[in-house]
Parts: structure tokens; sequence; C-alpha cells
């Protein structure tokens, strides 16, 4: 990755957290996927304490994005308010209630054991 797209994706990982702790999102974790992945290169997750939170956090994003120029490519789950997804390009958010995100445990699947894995089909791959 180039210096300019690192910057900008400093730049979009830095406003995405200040927004979320100004919005008392609970739980705020950040994964580098980037060994794991061409999706993306960065993971935020967050929980809310009530549906509407969960809600109210997406749309806090949403308006943010607006003024800094980057609005999300893909929101998924913004009506029930359970698990919103925001695609920010290479940063995807998941939003969540804590026994959604216990449940599908994110962070226990998008771990360094997968990364390593990952690493070894693809040198199987190319090699």
């Amino acid at each position: 990755m180039n210096k300019v797209m690192d910057e900008h994706l400093q730049a979009l990982r830095e406003w995405i957290l200040q927004e979320l702790d100004d919005a008392k999102a609970v739980d705020v974790l950040e994964l580098d996927i980037r060994a794991l992945t061409q999706i993306a290169d960065w993971m935020v997750v967050a929980s809310g304490t009530s549906t509407r939170h969960v809600l109210a956090l997406a749309e806090r994003l949403r308006e943010a994005g607006v003024k800094h120029g980057q609005k999300p490519t893909g929101v998924e789950g913004d009506n029930e308010g359970e698990w919103v997804l925001m695609d920010f390009g290479d940063l995807i958010v998941h939003l969540m209630l804590p026994a959604t995100r216990e449940f599908y445990d994110l962070e226990g699947l998008w771990n360094e054991r997968l990364g390593i894995r990952v690493s070894q089909a693809r040198e199987q791959v190319e090699g």
C-alpha cells in the first residue's frame, strides 16, 4: 500500500474510532485483517447497549462519513439494529448487540490461527 493510501486509511480509522468513543460504543475492537483476506485491511467491531443505540451508532458514522467525504459503500442491517455492517472499503465496521456479538464471535473468527491457515493455503496454491 502506498503512503497516500496508508494516510487515508489511518485518518478513516481515527475518525471512526473517535465517533464510536464519543457515542459511547462498548468494547470497541480493531482487527488488522490484512494477512487474512483481501476484502479489507481493518475491521472495527463495537457493541451498542440496545438496538436503538446500535442504530444511533450507525447513523452517527454515516453522518460523520459525509462530513469526512467518506460515505460507506454499503450498509446492511440498519433496519433491525441487532447487527449493522458498514463497508468503508478498506475498513469494515460491525456494530452489534452484545448477545449477537458473543454468538457470532467475529473476534474469534478473525484471529491469528485463521491467518496462519489462510497463508498456508495460499502457499499451497502458489507453490
